[in-house]
């Protein structure tokens, strides 16, 4: 770079593991410039020695706070390169401030696309690739004829939305009844027939061009929505290898949302009875929770590196051959499980990475303790899962 770039970082800090976006584009010869309200001496000490400067607002969710800061970085450095958050709740934000100062990316016009479901479809379709049933509804009445429509049981979720939240697997008239009590004033749903499949992601990174420079994916051991009403055991791995039929449908699914120079996390369904894939949702960002770091794991390299790497000068370095299964066991609270943590590195020490605590609120889905791990074989990871699960 003849001029370092200037990247600006929407809530830096946030999730803790995101923080190595700083470190390794400000080692790359970045200009890392924060911006959120959090008071800067809760930064951890390493995202400060790896800020340029940071901005401390009141309110991020004031657009104009968070305007007058870019302004002030643009004012002390020049012309802004990207601005980014990596992160579902800021994704209109940074298209926002993207449009305003004009910095490459996603504008606004871009986020009816890749922020509801229903625009998601029309897509998905426009590629040729087959979607569930289903549209949204503005009245119970419509609800109720949609219902009958695509047979009970259906989903019903918000049209624009983050994961499993306010999603609910609705299986009578009664419980759609019941729906109408609970659900949230203001928000659009959407309704979707019920698909009984796993859900499977292909998940990556695009370069300048749209080109996948590097992908994966997740398995889980069963649908988000039965683990949280089950309170089931729940395991999920990023796999070694990837039906090509997936690859081939991420590739169109990158072209078609304009995935730039960005991460992407899609969501699709297998059905069980036949093995089709069915796209069922695109992210523009990365896999929340440890997924980023699993690949760093399942592939012996550093994924936020080859990132930096992309922005920087188009140019991807590593060699991925996808050596590992990583893998998350989730251990829950309250299950009275045989083998103990300790037991745990006794017997598998050469394969566990860490085992994390999990706070309160994910901890009912992602457990309160979390083990993570690789192993070479899909054997070794099953016996591995067995014995973190076994009961007395």
């Amino acid at each position: 770079m003849s001029k370092p770039m200037n990247f600006v970082m929407i809530s830096p800090h946030f999730p803790t593991n995101f923080e190595t976006f700083a470190h390794r584009l400000h080692e790359k010869g970045f200009r890392t410039l924060g911006i959120a309200d959090a008071p800067y001496e809760e930064l951890s000490q390493g995202l400060r020695d790896h800020l340029t400067e940071y901005y401390r607002v009141d309110n991020m969710e004031d657009y104009d706070q968070v305007y007058r800061a870019v302004a002030y970085f643009a004012h002390k450095y020049g012309k802004i390169d990207r601005i980014e958050s990596h992160n579902e709740y800021w994704l209109e934000l940074d298209a926002r401030l993207r449009t305003d100062f004009n910095v490459f990316g996603y504008k606004n016009d871009d986020m009816l696309a890749i922020k509801t479901k229903a625009q998601m479809k029309e897509i998905f379709r426009s590629i040729g690739l087959k979607v569930a049933a289903g549209q949204v509804f503005h009245s119970d009445e419509e609800a109720r004829k949609l219902a009958k429509e695509l047979k009970f049981p259906v989903i019903i979720k918000p049209n624009s939305g983050v994961g499993a939240s306010d999603t609910y697997k609705i299986k009578s008239a009664d419980e759609l009844e019941d729906f109408f009590t609970y659900k949230t004033e203001g928000v659009d749903y959407i309704m979707e027939e019920f698909i009984d499949g796993d859900i499977i992601t292909f998940d990556g990174l695009a370069d300048h061009a749209g080109n996948i420079v590097f992908y994966s994916g997740l398995e889980y051991s069963d649908a988000v929505l039965s683990m949280i009403d089950s309170n089931d055991d729940m395991f999920f791995y990023v796999p070694r290898e990837f039906s090509p039929v997936m690859v081939e449908m991420g590739k169109k699914c990158v072209q078609a949302f304009k995935v730039r120079e960005r991460f992407f996390h899609f969501e699709f369904f297998r059905v069980r009875a036949t093995g089709e894939i069915i796209p069922l949702e695109v992210n523009c960002r990365p896999p929340g929770g440890s997924t980023i770091d699993m690949w760093n794991y399942a592939n012996d390299f550093d994924v936020f590196a080859e990132y930096a790497n992309i922005v920087r000068d188009n140019t991807f370095e590593a060699d991925i051959k996808h050596p590992y299964f990583c893998i998350y066991i989730a251990r829950k609270e309250g299950k009275d499980y045989k083998n103990s943590i300790d037991d745990i590195w006794r017997a598998y020490g050469d394969q566990v990475i860490s085992v994390q605590s999990i706070p309160g609120v994910f901890a009912k889905i992602m457990g309160k303790e979390g083990v993570l791990a690789r192993t070479e074989t899909i054997d070794e990871m099953r016996e591995l899962i067995a014995y973190c699960h076994e009961k007395n």
